[in-house]
Protein backbone atom coordinates (compact mmCIF):
# COMPACT_ATOMS: atom_id res chain seq x y z
CA UNK A 1 0.00 0.00 0.00
CA UNK A 2 1.24 3.37 -1.29
CA UNK A 3 2.07 5.59 1.96
CA UNK A 4 0.42 9.02 1.48
CA UNK A 5 2.52 11.94 0.96
CA UNK A 6 1.79 14.49 4.29
CA UNK A 7 1.67 18.15 4.01
CA UNK A 8 1.77 20.75 6.94
CA UNK A 9 0.12 24.32 6.37
CA UNK A 10 2.11 26.56 8.52
CA UNK A 11 -0.42 29.17 8.38
CA UNK A 12 -1.28 33.11 10.06
CA UNK A 13 -5.23 32.42 10.19
CA UNK A 14 -7.69 29.81 11.03
CA UNK A 15 -8.75 27.85 8.22
CA UNK A 16 -11.31 29.23 5.91
CA UNK A 17 -11.09 33.03 7.18
CA UNK A 18 -8.69 35.14 5.17
CA UNK A 19 -8.86 35.70 1.68
CA UNK A 20 -5.26 35.14 1.51
CA UNK A 21 -5.31 31.61 2.20
CA UNK A 22 -8.92 30.52 1.82
CA UNK A 23 -9.00 31.66 -2.00
CA UNK A 24 -5.37 30.70 -2.89
CA UNK A 25 -4.40 27.17 -1.83
CA UNK A 26 -6.86 26.12 1.18
CA UNK A 27 -9.72 25.79 -1.37
CA UNK A 28 -7.51 23.70 -2.82
CA UNK A 29 -7.43 20.80 0.31
CA UNK A 30 -9.86 18.37 -1.52
CA UNK A 31 -7.98 18.20 -4.48
CA UNK A 32 -4.65 17.42 -2.65
CA UNK A 33 -6.49 14.89 -0.47
CA UNK A 34 -7.46 13.26 -3.83
CA UNK A 35 -4.02 13.05 -5.76
CA UNK A 36 -2.63 11.51 -2.73
CA UNK A 37 -1.57 14.10 -0.26
CA UNK A 38 -2.36 14.11 3.51
CA UNK A 39 -3.23 17.43 4.87
CA UNK A 40 -2.89 19.43 7.91
CA UNK A 41 -3.68 23.16 8.80
CA UNK A 42 -2.08 24.90 12.17
CA UNK A 43 -2.42 28.63 12.35
CA UNK A 44 -0.84 31.17 14.66
CA UNK A 45 -3.60 32.66 15.32
CA UNK A 46 -6.74 30.86 16.74
CA UNK A 47 -10.62 31.98 16.37
CA UNK A 48 -10.93 33.74 19.40
CA UNK A 49 -7.56 35.74 18.11
CA UNK A 50 -9.21 36.43 14.54
CA UNK A 51 -12.45 37.69 16.24
CA UNK A 52 -10.47 40.85 17.79
CA UNK A 53 -7.72 41.08 15.53
CA UNK A 54 -8.24 43.75 14.06
CA UNK A 55 -10.72 45.63 16.61
CA UNK A 56 -8.71 48.44 18.19
CA UNK A 57 -7.46 48.71 21.81
CA UNK A 58 -7.67 45.21 23.37
CA UNK A 59 -3.86 45.30 23.51
CA UNK A 60 -3.34 42.82 26.65
CA UNK A 61 -5.91 40.08 25.01
CA UNK A 62 -3.88 40.48 21.95
CA UNK A 63 -0.40 40.19 23.50
CA UNK A 64 -1.85 37.07 25.20
CA UNK A 65 -2.64 35.20 22.27
CA UNK A 66 0.43 36.17 20.95
CA UNK A 67 2.30 34.71 23.11
CA UNK A 68 0.32 31.30 22.80
CA UNK A 69 0.47 31.46 19.57
CA UNK A 70 4.31 31.40 19.58
CA UNK A 71 3.74 28.93 22.45
CA UNK A 72 2.06 26.58 19.59
CA UNK A 73 4.60 27.06 16.93
CA UNK A 74 7.19 25.79 19.45
CA UNK A 75 5.13 22.86 20.20
CA UNK A 76 5.35 21.58 16.36
CA UNK A 77 8.93 21.76 15.86
CA UNK A 78 9.09 18.39 17.28
CA UNK A 79 6.40 17.28 14.81
CA UNK A 80 7.59 19.01 11.42
CA UNK A 81 9.93 15.47 10.45
CA UNK A 82 6.95 13.79 10.25
CA UNK A 83 5.58 15.79 7.33
CA UNK A 84 7.11 15.30 3.61
CA UNK A 85 6.40 19.41 2.97
CA UNK A 86 6.17 21.68 5.54
CA UNK A 87 4.03 24.80 3.38
CA UNK A 88 4.45 28.14 4.97
CA UNK A 89 2.29 30.74 4.40
CA UNK A 90 3.49 34.30 4.99
CA UNK A 91 5.36 33.67 7.67
CA UNK A 92 6.27 31.26 10.82
CA UNK A 93 5.75 33.72 13.38
CA UNK A 94 5.05 37.56 12.84
CA UNK A 95 7.69 39.51 14.61
CA UNK A 96 11.59 39.88 15.23
CA UNK A 97 13.93 38.08 14.00
CA UNK A 98 13.55 35.18 11.64
CA UNK A 99 14.37 32.37 14.96
CA UNK A 100 11.44 30.07 14.32
CA UNK A 101 11.71 30.11 10.28
CA UNK A 102 15.30 29.10 10.94
CA UNK A 103 14.48 26.36 13.06
CA UNK A 104 11.84 24.86 10.65
CA UNK A 105 14.16 25.18 7.90
CA UNK A 106 16.05 23.20 9.93
CA UNK A 107 14.21 20.56 10.95
CA UNK A 108 11.72 20.34 7.75
CA UNK A 109 12.12 17.69 5.03
CA UNK A 110 11.63 20.26 1.86
CA UNK A 111 9.92 23.41 2.47
CA UNK A 112 7.60 25.42 -0.07
CA UNK A 113 6.70 29.13 0.78
CA UNK A 114 3.70 31.00 -0.19
CA UNK A 115 4.21 34.88 -0.28
CA UNK A 116 1.13 36.81 -0.50
CA UNK A 117 1.37 41.02 -0.89
CA UNK A 118 4.50 42.54 -0.50
CA UNK A 119 4.77 41.71 3.19
CA UNK A 120 8.27 42.99 3.52
CA UNK A 121 7.22 46.67 3.33
CA UNK A 122 5.89 46.61 6.88
CA UNK A 123 2.11 46.84 6.06
CA UNK A 124 -0.33 47.10 8.54
CA UNK A 125 -4.44 47.66 9.28
CA UNK A 126 -5.25 50.45 11.67
CA UNK A 127 -5.71 48.43 14.01
CA UNK A 128 -2.35 47.19 14.62
CA UNK A 129 -0.03 50.02 13.72
CA UNK A 130 1.68 50.03 17.31
CA UNK A 131 2.63 46.97 16.21
CA UNK A 132 3.85 47.53 13.00
CA UNK A 133 7.14 48.05 14.22
CA UNK A 134 7.96 44.57 15.38
CA UNK A 135 7.29 43.17 12.08
CA UNK A 136 9.99 41.01 11.26
CA UNK A 137 10.62 41.92 7.45
CA UNK A 138 14.20 39.46 7.42
CA UNK A 139 11.94 36.44 7.79
CA UNK A 140 10.72 36.60 4.52
CA UNK A 141 13.94 37.21 2.54
CA UNK A 142 15.22 34.35 4.51
CA UNK A 143 12.52 31.85 3.31
CA UNK A 144 12.87 33.30 -0.23
CA UNK A 145 16.36 31.92 0.16
CA UNK A 146 15.84 28.76 1.95
CA UNK A 147 12.42 27.39 0.54
CA UNK A 148 12.66 24.14 -1.98
CA UNK A 149 10.09 26.22 -3.76
CA UNK A 150 8.59 29.37 -3.90
CA UNK A 151 4.39 29.87 -4.64
CA UNK A 152 3.64 34.28 -5.44
CA UNK A 153 0.32 35.42 -6.51
CA UNK A 154 1.72 38.48 -9.30
CA UNK A 155 4.36 38.70 -11.67
CA UNK A 156 5.50 41.57 -10.14
CA UNK A 157 6.20 39.54 -6.45
CA UNK A 158 7.60 36.66 -8.83
CA UNK A 159 10.20 38.64 -10.22
CA UNK A 160 11.02 40.05 -7.00
CA UNK A 161 11.18 36.17 -5.50
CA UNK A 162 13.67 35.59 -8.48
CA UNK A 163 16.23 37.50 -7.03
CA UNK A 164 16.73 34.89 -4.05
CA UNK A 165 15.33 31.63 -5.62
CA UNK A 166 15.21 30.02 -9.38
CA UNK A 167 12.56 27.90 -7.71
CA UNK A 168 9.77 29.82 -8.41
CA UNK A 169 5.69 29.59 -9.71
CA UNK A 170 3.34 32.66 -10.48
CA UNK A 171 0.08 30.98 -9.12
CA UNK A 172 -2.80 33.70 -8.99
CA UNK A 173 -5.64 34.23 -6.81
CA UNK A 174 -8.41 31.65 -8.19
CA UNK A 175 -12.48 31.55 -6.92
CA UNK A 176 -14.41 28.20 -7.53
CA UNK A 177 -16.80 28.70 -9.96
CA UNK A 178 -19.13 26.36 -9.13
CA UNK A 179 -19.85 28.53 -5.75
CA UNK A 180 -19.07 31.78 -7.57
CA UNK A 181 -22.48 31.41 -10.00
CA UNK A 182 -23.03 34.61 -12.16
CA UNK A 183 -25.91 36.72 -11.11
CA UNK A 184 -29.35 36.53 -13.15
CA UNK A 185 -30.76 39.96 -13.01
CA UNK A 186 -28.71 43.36 -14.39
CA UNK A 187 -32.31 45.24 -14.09
CA UNK A 188 -30.86 48.06 -11.41
CA UNK A 189 -32.01 48.05 -8.13
CA UNK A 190 -33.34 50.94 -6.27
CA UNK A 191 -30.84 52.60 -5.16
CA UNK A 192 -28.48 51.40 -6.90
CA UNK A 193 -26.09 48.93 -4.92
CA UNK A 194 -22.26 50.00 -6.23
CA UNK A 195 -20.47 47.13 -4.18
CA UNK A 196 -17.05 46.47 -2.51
CA UNK A 197 -15.98 43.34 -0.99
CA UNK A 198 -12.81 43.38 1.42
CA UNK A 199 -11.55 43.32 4.73
CA UNK A 200 -10.26 45.76 7.19
CA UNK A 201 -6.92 46.45 6.40
CA UNK A 202 -8.00 47.18 2.53
CA UNK A 203 -10.91 48.89 3.11
CA UNK A 204 -9.10 52.61 3.03
CA UNK A 205 -8.62 52.19 -0.27
CA UNK A 206 -12.37 52.66 -0.59
CA UNK A 207 -11.81 56.17 0.64
CA UNK A 208 -10.35 56.82 -2.81
CA UNK A 209 -14.03 56.92 -3.86
CA UNK A 210 -15.57 59.38 -1.81
CA UNK A 211 -14.97 62.28 -3.79
CA UNK A 212 -16.66 60.59 -6.97
CA UNK A 213 -19.54 59.53 -4.59
CA UNK A 214 -19.84 63.37 -3.47
CA UNK A 215 -19.57 64.11 -7.68
CA UNK A 216 -22.72 61.46 -7.73
CA UNK A 217 -24.71 63.27 -4.75
CA UNK A 218 -24.39 66.21 -6.40
CA UNK A 219 -25.70 65.44 -9.69
CA UNK A 220 -28.94 63.97 -7.28
CA UNK A 221 -27.64 59.94 -8.51
CA UNK A 222 -29.92 57.48 -6.17
CA UNK A 223 -27.27 54.84 -4.78
CA UNK A 224 -25.70 53.16 -1.74
CA UNK A 225 -22.47 52.30 -1.36
CA UNK A 226 -22.40 48.67 0.24
CA UNK A 227 -19.21 47.62 1.60
CA UNK A 228 -19.44 44.01 2.60
CA UNK A 229 -16.26 42.91 5.00
CA UNK A 230 -15.69 45.57 7.16
CA UNK A 231 -19.20 46.70 9.09
CA UNK A 232 -17.02 49.46 11.25
CA UNK A 233 -15.88 51.39 7.78
CA UNK A 234 -16.85 54.93 7.56
CA UNK A 235 -16.75 57.61 4.86
CA UNK A 236 -15.58 60.89 5.93
CA UNK A 237 -18.46 62.39 4.27
CA UNK A 238 -21.12 61.03 6.19
CA UNK A 239 -24.09 62.05 3.88
CA UNK A 240 -22.66 59.14 1.59
CA UNK A 241 -25.13 56.47 2.11
CA UNK A 242 -23.72 53.25 3.24
CA UNK A 243 -24.53 49.87 3.88
CA UNK A 244 -21.96 47.87 5.98
CA UNK A 245 -21.98 44.64 6.18
CA UNK A 246 -19.87 41.97 8.30
CA UNK A 247 -17.93 38.95 6.50
CA UNK A 248 -19.51 35.24 6.32
CA UNK A 249 -18.89 32.67 4.22
CA UNK A 250 -22.50 32.05 3.77
CA UNK A 251 -23.39 35.94 2.46
CA UNK A 252 -20.42 36.12 0.57
CA UNK A 253 -21.21 35.26 -2.80
CA UNK A 254 -24.97 36.34 -2.49
CA UNK A 255 -24.04 39.80 -1.45
CA UNK A 256 -21.23 40.25 -4.42
CA UNK A 257 -23.99 39.31 -7.14
CA UNK A 258 -26.42 41.97 -5.32
CA UNK A 259 -24.21 44.30 -6.36
CA UNK A 260 -25.47 46.37 -9.50
CA UNK A 261 -21.66 47.96 -10.10
CA UNK A 262 -18.26 46.25 -8.12
CA UNK A 263 -15.36 48.74 -8.00
CA UNK A 264 -11.96 48.57 -6.66
CA UNK A 265 -9.91 51.16 -5.91
CA UNK A 266 -6.57 51.17 -5.35
CA UNK A 267 -3.79 53.56 -4.90
CA UNK A 268 -0.67 53.99 -7.34
CA UNK A 269 1.84 52.41 -4.84
CA UNK A 270 4.72 49.65 -4.59
CA UNK A 271 2.40 47.57 -1.81
CA UNK A 272 -0.21 47.39 -5.02
CA UNK A 273 2.15 45.45 -7.34
CA UNK A 274 1.95 42.67 -4.83
CA UNK A 275 -1.54 42.30 -4.65
CA UNK A 276 -3.45 39.54 -7.37
CA UNK A 277 -6.79 41.54 -8.11
CA UNK A 278 -8.57 39.24 -5.87
CA UNK A 279 -11.82 41.61 -5.74
CA UNK A 280 -11.80 41.79 -9.38
CA UNK A 281 -11.90 38.17 -9.54
CA UNK A 282 -14.50 37.59 -7.14
CA UNK A 283 -17.17 40.44 -8.72
CA UNK A 284 -16.20 38.91 -12.43
CA UNK A 285 -16.90 35.16 -11.60
CA UNK A 286 -20.45 36.02 -10.36
CA UNK A 287 -20.82 38.98 -14.12
CA UNK A 288 -21.13 41.75 -12.04
CA UNK A 289 -19.85 44.58 -14.22
CA UNK A 290 -16.87 45.83 -12.33
CA UNK A 291 -14.66 49.19 -12.58
CA UNK A 292 -11.06 49.20 -11.09
CA UNK A 293 -7.95 51.05 -11.05
CA UNK A 294 -5.72 50.58 -13.53
CA UNK A 295 -2.63 49.80 -12.16
CA UNK A 296 -1.04 46.02 -10.95
CA UNK A 297 -2.77 43.36 -11.56
CA UNK A 298 -5.82 45.15 -12.94
CA UNK A 299 -4.49 45.37 -15.97
CA UNK A 300 -3.89 42.19 -16.59
CA UNK A 301 -7.05 40.33 -15.32
CA UNK A 302 -9.69 43.36 -17.14
CA UNK A 303 -9.65 44.29 -20.83
CA UNK A 304 -10.64 47.48 -21.26
CA UNK A 305 -14.53 47.93 -22.33
CA UNK A 306 -14.55 44.11 -22.77
CA UNK A 307 -14.98 42.45 -19.47
CA UNK A 308 -14.92 45.58 -16.96
CA UNK A 309 -13.41 49.05 -17.27
CA UNK A 310 -10.09 50.74 -15.99
CA UNK A 311 -9.64 53.82 -14.77
CA UNK A 312 -6.64 56.10 -14.90
CA UNK A 313 -4.61 57.69 -12.20
CA UNK A 314 -7.72 57.29 -10.54
CA UNK A 315 -9.63 60.23 -12.19
CA UNK A 316 -12.88 61.51 -10.30
CA UNK A 317 -14.30 62.30 -13.46
CA UNK A 318 -13.13 59.50 -15.24
CA UNK A 319 -14.78 57.12 -12.30
CA UNK A 320 -17.90 58.91 -11.76
CA UNK A 321 -18.56 59.07 -15.83
CA UNK A 322 -18.07 54.81 -16.05
CA UNK A 323 -20.29 54.71 -13.51
CA UNK A 324 -23.04 56.66 -15.20
CA UNK A 325 -22.65 54.89 -18.08
CA UNK A 326 -23.10 51.27 -16.59
CA UNK A 327 -25.85 52.77 -14.57
CA UNK A 328 -27.58 54.24 -17.94
CA UNK A 329 -26.69 51.18 -20.42
CA UNK A 330 -28.38 47.99 -19.41
CA UNK A 331 -26.95 45.74 -22.19
CA UNK A 332 -23.21 47.12 -21.59
CA UNK A 333 -23.66 45.88 -17.73
CA UNK A 334 -25.18 42.79 -18.92
CA UNK A 335 -22.32 41.61 -21.75
CA UNK A 336 -20.05 43.55 -19.26
CA UNK A 337 -20.69 40.82 -16.78
CA UNK A 338 -21.37 37.75 -19.23
CA UNK A 339 -17.85 37.94 -20.41
CA UNK A 340 -16.53 38.54 -17.11
CA UNK A 341 -17.93 35.28 -16.50
CA UNK A 342 -16.14 33.76 -19.07
CA UNK A 343 -13.00 34.94 -18.81
CA UNK A 344 -12.36 33.80 -15.05
CA UNK A 345 -14.12 30.41 -15.99
CA UNK A 346 -10.98 30.16 -18.49
CA UNK A 347 -8.50 32.17 -16.82
CA UNK A 348 -8.95 32.08 -12.79
CA UNK A 349 -11.41 29.17 -11.69
CA UNK A 350 -10.06 26.61 -9.36
CA UNK A 351 -10.92 24.03 -12.09
CA UNK A 352 -7.96 25.73 -14.57
CA UNK A 353 -5.35 26.22 -11.85
CA UNK A 354 -5.19 22.73 -9.73
CA UNK A 355 -2.90 21.85 -11.63
CA UNK A 356 -0.12 24.51 -10.84
CA UNK A 357 -0.42 23.51 -7.34
CA UNK A 358 -0.47 19.72 -8.04
CA UNK A 359 2.83 20.24 -10.34
CA UNK A 360 4.83 21.91 -7.90
CA UNK A 361 3.63 19.34 -4.43
CA UNK A 362 4.47 16.66 -6.56
CA UNK A 363 8.03 18.43 -7.89
CA UNK A 364 9.21 19.37 -4.33
CA UNK A 365 7.89 15.49 -3.48
CA UNK A 366 10.10 13.61 -6.06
Amino acid sequence: MIRKKKILFVCPYPINKAPSQRLKFEQYYNIFKENGYEIKHISFINEDFWNIVYQKGKILKKIFFTILGYIKRLFWVFRLKDYDIVYIHLWVTPFGPSLFERIYRFLSKKIVFDIDDLVFLKHSSKANRYFMKFKGTSKVIYLLKKADYVITCTEYLDSFAKKFNSQTKNIPSSVNTNVYTIKENYELKEPVHIGWSGSHSTSKYLLILEPVFIKLLEMKLNFIVIVFGDKNFLFNNKNIPLNTIEWSEEKEVETIKSFDIGVYPLPYEEWVYGKSGLKAIQYMACGVPTIATAVGSNLKIIKHHFNGFLVENNSIDQWASTILFLINNKKIRENIGKNARVFIEKNYSVNKIKQMYLEVLDKVCS
